[in-house]
């Protein structure tokens, strides 16, 4: 399991290049839930040369991820996903729009995507123009574990292989929700 409490990393990219985040969220000790933590692992060591992409895994949410995403021109965020028509398995291709009607916390305290996305917005912090959601559906997101189920396994190789033709400018064949 990788350290995630460490300072991140600062890429210094020549301006007039686009910057993109690759953003995996998730619990890697919770099975399925660590999914997008690990698309971020495979994708970090396919794209270690391109210097127009940084790549991170996170267990954080909310508020946090304004700090995360604040100077990049395109975010892709990697996550698991429970609808309850899906198919375990299944991955998606999401706008942020698509998270419109979770605007409801659950706490006064609790901050979720985004509600994140549209403070970050309002307080005049450079925000991504661009913002994909990657969600993997997932069966089992509360026992504790860092094995994943079978389909999200196998799902795992296709989100990273989408998720390259999407930096490479071609994303049509990935499904949408």
């Amino acid at each position: 399991m990788r350290d995630q409490s460490g300072p991140v990393s600062v890429l210094i990219i020549k301006k007039g290049i686009m910057k993109t985040i690759i953003l995996g969220l998730g619990n890697p000790i919770l099975s399925d839930d660590g999914v997008g933590n690990r698309v971020a692992q495979e994708l970090e060591d396919k794209l270690a040369q391109r210097q127009d992409v940084a790549v991170m895994e996170t267990s954080l949410s909310g508020l946090s991820l304004i700090d995360l995403l604040a100077g990049y021109d395109k975010a892709i965020i990697v996550d698991a996903i429970q609808t309850k028509e899906g198919a375990v398995g299944q991955i998606y291709r999401l706008a942020p729009d698509a998270f419109n009607n979770t605007r409801h916390a659950s706490s006064p305290h609790d901050v979720n995507f985004a509600t994140a996305l549209e403070l970050g917005s309002k307080l005049g912090i450079a925000m991504p123009k661009q913002i994909v959601v990657y969600a993997i559906e997932v069966a089992d997101t509360s026992n504790f574990g860092e094995e994943f189920t079978p389909k999200v396994k196998r799902a795992i190789p296709k989100c990273v292989e989408r998720i390259i033709k999407e930096l490479n400018g071609n994303h049509h064949a990935s499904p949408e929700l």
